[in-house]
Order: C-alpha cells, then sequence, then structure tokens
C-alpha cells in the first residue's frame, strides 16, 4: 500500500444502532418500513408483509430484526408444513423471498395459523404484493390479505451517499464528498451496488497501490467487469 494513501475518514451521517450489527442508515425511502419494524412486537397484525425492489434493503432489515428478535429466518423455497413448529418455537420466523420457484401453500398456511395461536410473529419479504403470488388456496390468501404490509422504496440519493460513505469507512479509505457525488451519479439505486461498486474501488486500490482519486474512481467504474451491476434494479 502506497504510504501516501490514508485509511481514515471521519464523519456526520444520521443513522441508528442496528443492534450489535452494522449501523442501518434510515431516511424517508425506508423510515416507515424500519419504523414498524422497531415497533415489534407490538404489530398491528401476526404477520407483517416487506416488500421491495431489489437492492432497497429488505434482507439488511430482517437481520436487524432478527438481531431485536431471535428470529428463525428460512427462504421460501425451504418452507414446510412439518418444519413449522420448530420455527415457530423462538416466537418470530422470517420468511425471505415470496413466493419463491415452489412456494408450498399449505405449509405458509399453516405458518401463518400456528404463529398466530401461539402469539408469535412472523415477518415475509418479496418484491410483489400477495395478490400477484397466483395463491390457489382461498384461506391463504385471506390470510396474507389480513397481514399489515409494508414498502421500501427504491433507495433514495441521501441513502445511497450514506452507505457509500459508510462502506468506505469501514475499509477505512479517506474520500471526498466530490468522490461519492461522482459514484452517485453513475450507480444504480441498490444498497447492494454501493457494497459491490465500493469493493471494487478497494481492491483495485490495494493491487495497484493507488489512491482513491476521481480519475482512479473512473477508471474502475468504466473497467468494471459484471454489467449485471449497472442494470437498475427495478427492473429485475
Amino acid at each position: 500500500m502506497s504510504p501516501g494513501r490514508s485509511r481514515q475518514l471521519v464523519f456526520d451521517l444520521p443513522h441508528r444502532s442496528a443492534l450489535s450489527r452494522e449501523d442501518f442508515l434510515v431516511t424517508e425511502s425506508n423510515a416507515a418500513a424500519v419504523a414498524l419494524i422497531d415497533s415489534w412486537p407490538r404489530w398491528p397484525s401476526s404477520a407483517v408483509l416487506l416488500l421491495g425492489p431489489p437492492g432497497s434493503g429488505k434482507s439488511h432489515l430482517v437481520e436487524v430484526w432478527r438481531a431485536a428478535s431471535g428470529a428463525a429466518r428460512i427462504p421460501a423455497d425451504e418452507l414446510e408444513a412439518e418444519r413449522v413448529p420448530k420455527l415457530v418455537s423462538s416466537g418470530a420466523v422470517a420468511v425471505e423471498d415470496l413466493p419463491g420457484k415452489k412456494l408450498d401453500q399449505r405449509g405458509l398456511f399453516h405458518l401463518l395459523n400456528y404463529a398466530r395461536e401461539k402469539n408469535a410473529r412472523v415477518l415475509l419479504t418479496s418484491t410483489s404484493p400477495a395478490v400477484a403470488w397466483n395463491i390457489s388456496l382461498p384461506d391463504l390468501a385471506s390470510r396474507l390479505k389480513a397481514a399489515s404490509t409494508i414498502s421500501l422504496a427504491i433507495p433514495d440519493d441521501e441513502l445511497l451517499q450514506g452507505a457509500l460513505l459508510k462502506q468506505f469507512s469501514d475499509r477505512q479509505i479517506k474520500v471526498d464528498h466530490a468522490i461519492v457525488s461522482y459514484i452517485l451519479t453513475r450507480m444504480p439505486r441498490s444498497m447492494e451496488a454501493a457494497r459491490t461498486i465500493v469493493a471494487a474501488i478497494d481492491a483495485a486500490a490495494l493491487e495497484e497501490r493507488a489512491e482513491v482519486t476521481r480519475p482512479f474512481v473512473a477508471k474502475v467504474l468504466a473497467d468494471y467487469s459484471e454489467p449485471a451491476l449497472f442494470d437498475d434494479p427495478s427492473n429485475s
């Protein structure tokens, strides 16, 4: 590493502690969803459906909730009726990426019923509302309709700027706001993109023993070899 490369950055950002995990930044794009998660276990219903496009921070928010609640976690494709009692035994369950490729509708119905019976809480995540899941089981459709629904918007500039600054800070890379603004105008609206871009810049800087300057960042972005990074996450 070049002796001239500083690995320190001090900045003030509005943020909340993510309960022993990395800070979870809060802006208008996610404030309502964060407030509902923070209100656990005093939810308006036993089940909450968290909606948001890819890259909006659903998985991160699930982890924040799990840290607070001790919730079990299962991908939608792995949910089966026989697994429900063990999942609910912790008092909270997160089912991610619904409806998945092979949703066990009876398993999900059993989970929602059993959780309500045991006064447990269920957090469901999806990129689409339940009415778009082609549910053929009327009782399950009714249960999902009764769930509280909250949405995460595509990350706004404030959130993405905070995410970029935090990623650089976590890697102890000194950057100025002009560089962050430059990246912000050239990246997709995705928290995952913020992580991936900073990781790519860091790797290239270490490999080339280079300062993280605007021309260097421009070169990394131009040469970056994963086109999917620059797809609009709202289209996926």
